[in-house]
């Protein structure tokens, strides 16, 4: 009776280990879910912050346009191609898309930037000034929110791919989210300044 009795004990004694192992898991289960879930949120508020200051960019680029028209009407080209881009990067719908549209746009705005400096004339324009303060402004909160939705995107990539989060990462089918990042090589090289 003894040895029954010590049998059931032990056995209750390990059925609740058991038990509360299998708690542990299902709450770290949970609470894994939930952070990515929270770390989903956070990134797409991030990609849509960004949506906030490239609509401010998409909007003010037609009245900079129509300013320098008139400067520069022979570089229709060039400005043709930055409201091409514009357009393009306004259209697209996915992450990856508008990552690329819009690093077609900050190209074709160098471009742009580039025929602007060619006519002193419209750069004393009181009105093209302030137009182009206004767009230097937007790029600069631009490059903050980017710099934001990259980190959040960091963090969610790592803690995907990590064990064992990746479990539920996987049964969640979350995937590898895109960095905003410069496309054109010529950006990643040092400046180089002469006097």
């Amino acid at each position: 009776m003894n040895l029954l009795l010590g049998t059931g004990v032990i056995a209750g004694i390990v059925a609740g280990v058991v038990a509360l192992i299998v708690l542990i898991i299902v709450i770290w289960a949970i609470s894994a879910r939930n952070r990515f879930v929270q770390m989903e949120n956070q990134y797409e508020e991030a990609f849509h912050n960004i949506d906030i200051y490239l609509k401010k960019r998409y909007d003010l680029i037609p009245n900079l346009v129509e300013t320098v028209k008139g400067y520069a009407a022979h570089e229709s080209g060039t400005l043709e191609r930055v409201v091409e881009a514009r357009n393009k990067a306004q259209n697209a719908s996915s992450p990856a898309e508008k990552i690329e549209a819009n690093a077609e746009l900050s190209q074709s705005i160098r471009n742009f930037n580039m025929v602007m400096e060619r006519y002193p004339e419209l750069k004393a324009n009181a009105n093209f000034i302030d137009l182009q303060n206004q767009l230097k402004a937007i790029e600069s909160e631009l490059a903050n929110v980017r710099k934001y939705y990259n980190a959040t995107i960091k963090q969610f990539n790592t803690k995907i791919r990590t064990f064992p989060a990746s479990i539920i990462a996987k049964s969640m089918k979350l995937e590898k989210q895109p960095y905003f990042e410069i496309d054109d090589p010529v950006e990643r090289q040092n400046v180089k300044v002469q006097f």
